[in-house]
């Protein structure tokens, strides 16, 4: 029986741990800069990416092509975005602080998005130049 609690307590230790370190993960890929292609491209006027801007970046990850085998896509990033989304729905109202914090999030998940498409552009930019060199 104590085998099993301890077992069970490391599993949560270990999920909350993985579950930060992601968190972490997407805000410092989140904190880089954003291109103006990027921001012309996806139709953001004042060169600031918002928690609404979500949607369009998402879709014009969507339409960039991929070229590299190693990147991963939004996937993760969309659960998330839905999940803080939904938790904003249901309880902001009721709490300001929890208002604030989602839209924190949900910045960081737009944010993510255009760093992604940067690096997809950049990196089928660097493909097309290694090709002509050739």
């Amino acid at each position: 029986m104590f085998a099993a609690m301890l077992f069970a307590i490391s599993i949560v230790a270990l999920s909350q741990f993985a579950l930060y370190y992601w968190r972490a993960v997407l805000a410092a890929v989140a904190g880089q800069p954003v291109s103006e292609n990027v921001l012309a491209a996806a139709s953001i006027e004042n060169r600031r990416v918002t928690a609404g801007d979500f949607q369009t970046l998402a879709g014009l990850h969507d339409l960039t092509l991929d070229l590299t085998p190693r990147s991963g896509g939004l996937g993760l990033v969309r659960l998330y975005y839905r999940i803080v989304d939904g938790m904003n729905v249901v309880a902001g109202k009721r709490m300001p602080a929890l208002t604030a914090w989602c839209d924190q999030e949900l910045t960081i998940c737009a944010r993510y998005a255009a760093v992604q498409i940067e690096y997809r552009l950049r990196s089928n930019l660097e493909l097309a130049a290694s090709m002509r060199s050739c």
